[in-house]
């Protein structure tokens, strides 16, 4: 016989029911613990007719298949094809494509007061509230940034880049990582838009006895009402000043005496001084960074790059130095859009409107927080920092095989004794949460 492959194996069917995301079962189980389908049935639109699919069947689709690494409607085929995952959570409905697509703009239509967001919006809340509850702190820092998301979608609008898209806006808790609020925006929106309501909106959603301490954000939180606020709630602050030229007269005004290097040959300089602005009532301390243009063009005057932080940490508290590196702290927002947008697939929106791209955007969300509320309730503590793409690499694309004995259903995993009780451990902790479950 000629040989017509490089390795020689031979490729068949077989009628076994076996699943190729095994561990998604189990995230499957914990979505379904936590509240999920009871929730979306009770908080959102029901179907016009007796025919049609109940809310629960299109958010639970669709969360889990951007769980599972799905990433547009079309990838909803691959969970309804999974038999021997249906067959595991118990799943007899999973929504085609085009129907999950119109009940998405469905959802989205501002005609129905935009019912089905602001159910999602209670959907994301409680399921918030069932993870934070279980969180032994009680104050948390609230990081505030924006993200873009860019495609060239009928009604998206050009962003402060210059590129055709969205603009949300995101607040997450810093030290669970959990996003408790989220805005969908225009791309033309301005980056300072809103930014006092989106605090309030996430101090509103923090469960009874679990508060915002401590707030971080870039320049485009530097306005004096959100700053008037945040010190009459008595909440700790560092926001990137804007490099008007109130800051700038200011530095320039700091003798170079004041200027001193945290650390030998680190090649930068920190000062700090009392700055205010317009329409704040409390004057506030500006720590400010300089390094040397190494690579000045030949139209530039300035001898230094500046970066200042204004910040209501008194010095007692905090030294410059560790007010900066605090403040810097805030670049893990960025890395929490980047599970959102990359691990959840929320880089790209797949409506031709702005309305029903902010519903799967939030669907998005939901998927992302009960994931965090997974790792965290369910998973061993080492396995906390794993992003979702560690977990469908570690466990969710573990194989099996669905074998029904006696009226029950097995799962024999392809996987070492390690890796078995690490499944068993996981749906342990799991009903273990649901007879304690809150609101």
């Amino acid at each position: 016989m000629i040989q017509q492959t490089i390795f020689p194996f031979k490729i068949e069917t077989t009628k076994e029911v076996l699943t190729a995301r095994s561990g998604l079962a189990l995230i499957a189980e914990y979505n379904h613990g936590i509240g999920l389908r009871e929730l979306a049935d009770k908080h959102l639109p029901t179907p016009g007719s007796n025919r049609g699919f109940s809310p629960s069947i299109f958010v639970n689709s669709m969360v889990l298949m951007l769980q599972g690494g799905g990433r547009s409607f079309e990838d909803l085929r691959e969970l309804k094809n999974d038999e021997g995952l249906m067959k595991l959570i118990g799943y007899d409905t999973i929504p085609d494509p085009d129907t999950a697509g119109d009940w998405t703009r469905r959802m989205g239509d501002s005609m129905k007061d935009q019912q089905g967001l602001k159910g999602l919006g209670e959907v994301r809340d409680v399921t918030n509230h069932r993870i934070i509850r279980r969180d032994a702190r009680g104050e948390y820092t609230l990081d505030v940034d924006a993200t873009g998301i860019y495609g060239e979608k009928a009604d998206a609008l050009y962003t402060y880049t210059g590129d055709k898209g969205y603009m949300p806006m995101l607040g997450f808790l810093y030290e669970l990582g959990i996003c408790i609020y989220d805005e969908f925006r225009e791309g033309n929106v301005a980056p300072a838009y809103g930014h006092l309501n989106l605090y309030r909106e996430c101090k509103s959603r923090m469960p009874k006895g679990k508060t915002i301490g401590r707030y971080r954000a870039d320049s485009a939180s530097y306005q004096a009402n959100l700053i008037n606020e945040l010190d009459k709630d008595k909440v700790k602050w560092g926001i990137t000043a804007d490099m008007d030229q109130a800051v700038k007269g200011v530095i320039t005004s700091i003798p170079d005496s004041e200027w001193k290097e945290p650390k030998e040959g680190c090649g930068y300089e920190i000062a700090e001084t009392v700055h205010s602005m317009n329409k704040t009532k409390n004057a506030f301390r500006l720590v400010i960074k300089r390094e040397l243009r190494r690579q000045g063009n030949m139209f530039e005057t300035e001898r230094y790059f500046h970066h200042a932080v204004a910040t209501s940490w008194t010095g007692e508290e905090k030294s410059a130095l560790e007010v900066l590196q605090w403040h810097n702290q805030r670049g893990q927002a960025e890395n929490f859009n980047k599970e959102l947008k990359i691990g959840f697939g929320m880089e790209r929106m797949p409506c031709g409107q702005t309305e029903a791209n902010a519903v799967f955007f939030r669907i998005g969300v939901i998927a992302y927080n009960l994931f965090i509320g997974f790792k965290r309730l369910s998973c061993p503590a080492s396995w906390v920092k794993h992003t979702i793409a560690t977990f469908r690499w570690k466990m969710i694309q573990t194989a099996g095989r669905i074998v029904k004995h006696s009226g029950s259903i097995f799962l024999k995993l392809a996987a070492d004794i390690e890796k078995l009780e690490l499944f068993k451990g996981i749906r342990k902790r799991i009903f273990e949460m649901t007879l304690v479950l809150d609101g």
